[in-house]
């Protein structure tokens, strides 16, 4: 059992996590209330590392005021995030011009897996009640009271989320 598991339990809020960004510092999620969120799992070494571009395209057309994409390297499937912090946010700069916020690099799945991770897997499981995180590029919506409402697989592109994220921005 991880030691992270006690303070998930007392964690039943989005906005009651404190992550890590790419620095550091804490960040705490209370700050991003009245916003909707994406959370997506990143890797630069992926057959779906195209999809920064389409993130980043959804934020430019969102954010940063009502919309924000956090996006939390993860090494976890078949290594394809081998990088320091510093590497991930220059690969992520140079090769797909990301603006949105990425996190400081974390497990998604296991014993040490980020607690915010823990949270979002719990509120919303995968198909037949899949708890893990399958791969790299899953996605996580949450909308303006801190509310999961969607989980997407890797296989949904930013594109098609466009549509639910203009929703949750109107309500």
């Amino acid at each position: 059992m991880s030691l992270k598991t006690p303070i998930l339990r007392a964690m039943s809020s989005f906005y009651n996590f404190t992550v890590t960004d790419k620095a550091g510092a804490a960040f705490p999620l209370q700050q991003l209330a009245g916003k909707v969120v994406l959370i997506v799992n990143v890797a630069s070494k992926c057959g779906f590392t195209p999809q920064y571009k389409g993130l980043e395209a959804l934020y430019k057309k969102y954010g940063p005021e009502d919309f924000v994409i956090l996006g939390f390297p993860c090494n976890q499937f078949a290594g394809q995030e081998p990088g320091s912090d510093a590497e991930i946010q220059s690969f992520c700069q140079l090769n797909y011009g990301v603006t949105f916020p990425i996190m400081h690099k974390v497990d998604v799945n296991g014993g040490d897996a980020e607690p915010l991770y823990e949270f979002l897997k719990k509120e919303k499981t995968g198909p037949l009640g899949l708890k893990r995180i399958k791969w790299n590029f899953e996605k996580f919506l949450i909308d303006k009271k801190g509310n999961v409402v969607e989980r997407c697989s890797s296989l949904t592109t930013p594109e098609s989320i466009d549509p639910k994220v203009a929703e949750l921005l109107k309500q």
